[in-house]
């Protein structure tokens, strides 16, 4: 099913009018900032005049609603039980971002049967809005889930910050998504780090090592320096970029939506929407 999946992406995308840029954020372990990088970079490319859609990948356990400080009338699980439909879960987030939540704490939205999927698809695949750049917020870790969104994505994020267990996580992520999914380009994001040399040495053990014993590019998208005023924005439930714009923190993550811009598309682009969730649903029904 996934080779038939990744033909009709493909296919559907030569044919779009213009392509959307699907970027999946994933980490291999939590607690690393994957979310606000998300939430960031999503109003980083907002603020240049994108049309964003920003999607919570993480059907059970969402959060960038609390994040921005909304509060989703509905959510994905509501439009799987027929409660609302596919657009009536979006939220207006900041700078026109188009906001989808998921639900948080049910794990029924793990269980899908096959009808759910159909039904989601469909609600997905009739959806007209025009989008510019698709930013997904995946789980961490190393779930299908989240593998299959990296393999539809024309751009995987990985953010990893400067301690033993968030870098032999983020390697096993990349190992996965590069052995088993047959991703090749990967890009890096050092998360939380003192400094730019910090940032790209945890860059560089990464790319060492994955040289080595892997069949994969590593690209360096930058460094996010430690900032208080960025747990001050989460306090006040806002990204960092419009609650504090001056901010270091707030420089680095426009640095980084600028290198992901001057990404080039591929050859009939990978990433249309209703393909990128099929993946999400179809796997979905298989997690535990």
């Amino acid at each position: 099913m996934a080779i038939d999946q990744a033909h009709g992406l493909r296919a559907v995308a030569a044919n779009a009018q213009r392509p959307v840029r699907v970027v999946a954020v994933a980490s291999g372990k939590g607690g690393v900032g994957k979310t606000n990088v998300s939430v960031n970079l999503a109003v980083a490319l907002a603020e240049v005049g994108r049309k964003v859609m920003l999607l919570d990948a993480d059907l059970g356990l969402a959060n960038i609603d609390v994040l921005l400080g909304l509060q989703p009338r509905f959510t994905l699980s509501d439009v799987l039980e027929g409660r609302c439909g596919l657009e009536d879960t979006f939220l207006d987030g900041p700078l026109g971002i188009t906001v989808v939540p998921a639900a948080s704490g049910k794990r029924r939205m793990a269980e899908l049967s096959f009808g759910e999927h159909a039904g989601l698809i469909r609600a997905f695949s009739t959806m007209d809005r025009e989008l510019d750049a698709l930013v997904v917020d995946t789980a961490a870790g190393i779930s299908g889930s989240v593998c299959n969104f990296a393999e539809a994505a024309q751009e995987v994020i990985v953010v990893v910050c400067n301690e033993p267990t968030s870098i032999t996580d983020a390697y096993a992520l990349i190992k996965v998504l590069s052995r088993e999914h047959g991703v090749s380009r990967v890009q890096v994001l050092a998360n939380s780090v003192r400094s730019q040399h910090e940032g790209h040495e945890l860059y560089e053990k990464l790319n060492r090592v994955s040289a080595r014993f892997l069949d994969v590019t590593l690209g360096y998208m930058g460094a996010v320096p430690f900032d208080d005023w960025l747990r001050r924005a989460v306090q006040k439930q806002q990204a960092v970029l419009q609650a504090f714009p001056s901010s270091p923190a707030s420089a680095a993550l426009r640095g980084v939506a600028r290198r992901l811009e001057k990404l080039a598309l591929p050859d009939g682009p990978r990433g249309h929407l209703e393909f990128f969730v099929e993946r999400l649903v179809a796997n979905a029904g298989g997690r535990a």
